[in-house]
Order: structure tokens, then C-alpha cells, then sequence
């Protein structure tokens, strides 16, 4: 630690800078609906920035006031609220400087917990209070105010507010100059994105004043849910290599857009950052989603038509009329890398078994190659108000054969011959010998590679569908049995295997 200077004057000479420092009280509470409301003052009399609206507020009282200490005073002289030290919780703070060339340190402290009702205490100053949703903020409002509002909303650590002469006291949506500095964190525990994808973001859709991080708990592409300034919702992916980002966006641009609204639509692409804005859909998703028996035969009719969807999209003009069959032969190379990754996790037979089935599949005629989704699974679908389903996540959307979209809803299959009817029914046809020759390679080779990259990554349940996969192809029970009809989705009987 380097020794005080003395006088006010720094190691070169020149003065120090020394601003003032206001406490600002963010009292928060759940309104009308769950909507999270915020209290707000009205500034009065022969005050600064008198008529507009403002955060309960007030300077620190001298060297020797804690910030805290000067919260609590602050709030209980201007709201009449009581307020335990215990429930102050730091917020953000702002370095703000006026139009006149004033500047000050703003540290915005939110409570959500007090004793009383707050009330006007100064009528002097203030001719106004009320509670206010975030999203439906009052105006006239102090711009400093607002900036220290949305970098709150943002999530940020702090924020810099630095007005230029000749800008307006007020709140001016054509005159912004908040920058925000983020925390190393996002609201939802995960990392937040780094400055130049915030930037790529902002460019896109506007200022953006939520970050909450919905990636799964993985290593893997990250998925940040962003709130605009004005109540937009997007979300902002940064994928974890340049191939997924070129697949993801490839798929946003050609075949997605033909789904119309069951998918997200392309906003902005940066291959430099690896990253991609797309607008959000409507649906609650799919994933561990208790569901009554109907209904579960109705969704999987969806995803049934949903898949033909995307199988009947127009192809890429390159797109070969099948695999190639350097593609093909490549397979068994791909499980032998899967199996060094997997084999300590492996049930005694199961890299025999494995190696046998995927090695068959050399000897069969090859499948035409469709647009695929890649990853076709309830992690990936939500489910809309109105029971129609949303497709998300194109980040492994290739040319393939179709069974490549049904190896991973195998799974939900064990048991419920009437979803796999179901599915089939919204499929338009049962599958034929030779695809069905495929589909269990394409199963064995998607497990063992589940095994091994699930143990690698933390993810349990990829785990564990990869060995009840191996176990049913085993057992010879992998595949639904061959319809005799196109079942309805309402379809109740059951059949056991042969």
C-alpha cells in the first residue's frame, strides 16, 4: 500500500478528485401479479431536478457515516420506514456525472424487507410516492436515476452515467449514457458473457437490462435470457466451437424459417464471437414435464408431424441424394473414439455388443440424407398454450438420415407402445425394413457417445440413457414394434415384443 499524499494533490501534481457520495434506497416488493415493484419519490420545491421522479435518497453525513448507517437514516427520514441493518443488500453503484459538470458517487442499495408504511415525510421536497413496476416506470424521472434503475435490472456491479453538456436532467431515451460495468456473474449463478458479446448483443436488439444465465449445468454453448430496456425478450447463445455456430446458423437461415412460429427467428450472427441473438417463443419446456397419458400421446403426435416438418425442408443445393459412404464407414471410427472415452463406464458386454451392432451396419444399403434437427429430445421442445410445440437448439442440424432424429426418442418409447404410434401417426408413416435396420446402429452409436461425453461433462441423465439404450439393444427391445396402422393419438393398448 502506497503512503497518503498530502494537500489534495496527487504523485503528478495535480488535484485529486474528490466527489460526494448519495446512498439510494431500492425498496422492492411483489405487486399486483407477481410484477416486482420499486418505491419512488417525487422531488419538490426549491430543489434539484424538481417534478421528477426519483429513488428515496440523500448524501452521506460526513467521514465517519457508514454507507449503510446512512441508508437506513436516509430512508426512515424521507419514507418513515424502519429498516434493520441485516436487510440492506448492496445493489450497484453509479458514477454519475451532471450536465453541469458535477459529478458524484450514487450506491443504490436494495431492501426488501421493513417495518411500516411508507409515506411522504418531507412535503417540503417531495409531492409525490408510490410504488411503480419495473416495467411500467413513471416519467418525468431523474436520469441518473433511470441509469442506476436499468443497471440494476442489468445485473451490473456498476455503472457509469456520465453526461455531457447540454443533456437534459430528465430521463431521454435518445440521449443514453449508461455504460454498464458487469460483475463477473449473471443473475442465475452462471458466468456472464464477456464485454464484446454484451456489445454484439446491444447493437442487435438495444439496450439490454437482464442477464439471467439458462445454460445447462455443463460444459457446453452458453444461453443467456436477455430483457430489453423496453420489455423485449431474447436469447443470446455463444456456442462452444466454430462448427456449432456454423450448423446453428446455417439452420437459422435456410431450413428454420419455414417452421414459422415453432421456432426462433435469427436476429444477428457473429462468427468472431461464435455467438447468436435469436427472439424467444412461447412454451414451458418439455424436459421433466409431468404430463397426464392423453396428453403425452398428443405431444408426441406433435413431435411426430413436427420431425416431418423439418425432414421435408428443402436441402442445401450440395446436399448429397445419401450419405456418402466415406461418411458411412466413418461410424465405426467414431465408436472406436467413443468407446475409449467410455469403456471404464461400460456394463461387462456391452463395447462387444456395441462394436457387433455398429459394424452391421456396414453391410447395409445406404439411407437418403435429409435436413435434420440433430438433437431431437424433450430437452430441446417446449410445449405452448395452445398444445402446439416449439423446436429450439439447431446447433447439430446436418444432412443425415432421418432415423438420426429418432435415436434419442427410443428412449421414451420402453413401454409406451402407444407414444411410439403416436409418434408415427404425426410422422405420416412407419418406418421401412431398411431404416429400421439403421435406427438401432444409430441408437447403439449415440449411446456409447452419450456414455462417454455425459461422464466428461457432468451430465448424469445423458449418462443414464446411454446405458438403458445399450441395455434394451441387448435385450432386443430397442426398437417399437411395426404397426399394423397408423395409430390415433389417443391410442391406449400396448403390445409386447417379439
Amino acid at each position: 500500500m502506497s503512503a497518503p499524499e498530502e494537500g489534495g494533490v496527487n504523485r503528478s501534481g495535480g488535484r485529486r478528485h474528490t466527489v460526494p457520495i448519495d446512498v439510494h434506497l431500492l425498496a422492492v416488493r411483489d405487486g399486483a401479479g407477481g410484477r416486482p415493484e420499486v418505491l419512488l419519490s417525487r422531488r419538490a420545491g426549491d430543489v434539484y431536478a424538481a417534478g421528477l421522479w426519483h429513488l428515496p435518497s440523500g448524501h452521506v453525513d460526513g467521514p465517519f457515516e457508514a454507507l449503510d448507517t446512512a441508508l437506513i437514516r436516509e430512508t426512515a427520514e424521507e419514507t418513515g420506514l424502519v429498516v434493520a441493518p441485516a436487510d440492506v443488500r448492496a445493489a450497484v453503484t453509479v458514477h454519475h456525472r451532471a450536465p453541469s459538470g458535477g459529478a458524484r458517487i450514487g450506491v443504490l442499495f436494495e431492501v426488501r424487507r421493513w417495518a411500516g408504511t411508507p409515506r411522504i415525510m418531507e412535503a417540503d421536497v417531495c409531492d409525490g410516492m408510490d410504488w411503480f413496476a419495473f416495467d411500467a416506470l413513471p416519467e418525468p424521472m431523474v436520469a441518473y436515476c433511470r441509469a442506476g434503475l436499468d443497471a440494476y435490472l442489468a445485473g451490473a456491479a456498476m455503472a457509469l452515467h456520465l453526461q455531457e453538456p447540454g443533456d437534459p436532467i430528465r430521463h431521454d431515451p435518445s440521449v443514453d449514457r449508461l455504460r454498464l460495468v458487469h460483475a463477473s456473474v449473471a443473475r442465475g449463478g452462471g458466468p456472464a458473457p464477456d464485454a464484446e458479446v454484451r456489445a454484439f448483443a446491444e447493437r442487435a436488439v438495444g439496450r439490454i437490462t437482464d442477464w439471467s444465465d439458462r445454460s445447462w449445468a455443463r460444459d457446453a454453448s452458453r444461453v443467456w435470457r436477455t430483457v430489453g430496456r423496453d420489455g423485449g425478450v431474447w436469447f443470446v447463445k455463444v456456442h462452444q466451437n466454430a462448427r456449432f455456430h456454423a450448423r446453428e446458423t446455417a439452420a437459422l437461415r435456410g431450413w428454420v424459417p419455414g417452421l414459422g412460429g415453432a421456432a426462433p427467428r435469427l436476429v444477428a450472427a457473429d462468427p468472431a464471437l461464435n455467438a447468436v441473438v435469436v427472439t424467444a417463443v412461447e412454451g414451458r419446456p418439455l424436459h421433466g414435464a409431468v404430463l397426464a397419458a392423453a396428453e403425452e400421446r398428443s405431444v408426441f403426435r406433435a413431435i411426430g408431424a413436427l420431425a416431418a416438418r423439418i425432414h421435408a425442408s428443402p436441402p442445401p443445393a450440395a446436399l448429397p441424394a445419401t450419405l456418402p459412404v466415406a461418411q458411412r464407414a466413418d461410424a465405426f471410427g467414431k465408436l472406436e473414439r467413443h468407446l475409449r472415452a467410455a469403456r471404464p463406464h461400460l456394463a461387462p458386454g456391452d463395447e462387444e455388443h456395441a462394436r457387433a451392432v455398429v459394424e452391421g451396419a456396414r453391410r447395409l444399403a445406404p439411407l437418403p440424407s435429409v435436413v435434420t434437427h440433430g438433437d431431437l429430445q424433450p430437452r430441446n421442445l417446449l410445449l405452448a398454450g395452445d398444445g402446439t410445440l416449439r423446436v429450439l437448439d439447431f446447433e447439430r442440424s446436418e444432412p443425415q438420415p432421418v432415423v438420426r432424429d429418432m435415436a434419442r426418442l427410443l428412449d421414451h418409447f420402453e413401454g409406451r407402445d402407444d407414444l411410439a404410434d403416436a409418434f408415427f401417426a404425426g410422422y405420416g408413416r412407419p418406418l421401412d425394413d431398411l431404416e429400421r435396420a439403421h435406427l438401432a446402429p444409430a441408437a447403439v452409436l449415440d449411446a456409447v457417445s452419450g456414455i462417454a461425453y455425459g461422464h466428461a461433462a457432468g451430465d448424469p441423465e445423458l449418462v443414464e440413457r446411454g446405458r438403458r439404450t445399450l441395455l434394451r439393444s441387448r435385450a432386443g427391445t430397442l426398437l417399437p414394434p411395426r404397426p399394423s396402422a397408423l395409430a390415433a393419438p389417443d391410442a391406449t393398448r400396448t403390445r409386447t415384443r417379439s
